[in-house]
């Protein structure tokens, strides 16, 4: 579905992200591993069209979309919940929702898909009429995912929804990810839980300093010494 070939981009002079290569195929979880500066909202940016390459190729469906504007993006069937979910907080739950699907042309079915997300976070249907900046963070990133899906996407990717969340709330969003992808929602995920990410994921990737440094399925990855050592606090 997704296809990143020798991607570069840069900040200035600095190239965050430094020619990687990686894949996602349709109906699979894949996750992103890396610390904080990696280089890993750089590479979703720059999917979404909010960054410019410097050099590189990214295939979406087997057509080549870097170059394409983001609301052009958006349309082809690619959505992202942003790190730190960038709601419109004087806004309420159904208008946060509503913005989520400005680029559709099938609006007879935004009602219903606005029920799935109600039925897929209960309390956001329960506060609907509410500012989405009266919730607690847990509840503003079931948001931002609602939002998200409100643009149907084929490709869902999600910049960090657990941080700064409870352990509890933590395993609700991760169920939902579980639940999205049954529902034959692709997603690629950045997450530096690297346990729950990894436990979710069909195929993982770690990069570092802006490279990938090394790949595999997410159950031999949680197993592998590197990622224990690095992102899961073993010895």
């Amino acid at each position: 579905m997704l296809e990143i070939k020798q991607m570069v981009v840069a900040y200035g002079r600095v190239n965050a992200v430094k020619g990687i290569d990686f894949s996602v195929e349709k109906g699979q979880v894949v996750s992103l591993l890396g610390t904080n500066g990696a280089g890993k909202s750089t590479t979703l940016r720059a999917i979404s069209g909010l960054l410019k390459l410097v050099s590189g190729e990214i295939w979406f469906e087997g057509e080549r979309i870097d170059g394409l504007p983001a609301h052009k993006i958006v349309e082809r069937g690619i959505a992202q919940s942003p790190e730190g979910r960038r709601l419109f907080r004087q806004m309420s739950v159904e208008d946060n929702l509503k913005l989520g699907a400005y680029s559709r042309k099938d609006t007879s079915a935004l009602r219903s898909d606005m029920d799935r997300i109600y039925e897929l976070f209960p309390v956001l249907g329960q506060r609907r009429t509410e500012a989405a900046g009266l919730f607690s963070g847990g509840e503003q990133q079931m948001l931002a995912i609602g939002r998200a899906m409100m643009s149907r996407p084929k490709l869902l990717m999600l910049d960090e929804p657990s941080m700064g969340l409870s352990p509890i709330m933590t395993q609700t969003i991760m169920k939902t990810i579980q639940d999205l992808q049954s529902d034959g929602v692709t997603i690629l995920l950045v997450e530096q839980n690297a346990q729950a990410a990894l436990s979710l994921a069909d195929r993982g990737y770690v990069l570092e300093v802006g490279k990938i440094m090394f790949s595999d399925s997410g159950k031999a990855l949680l197993s592998d010494d590197r990622v224990k050592r690095a992102y899961l606090g073993a010895d």
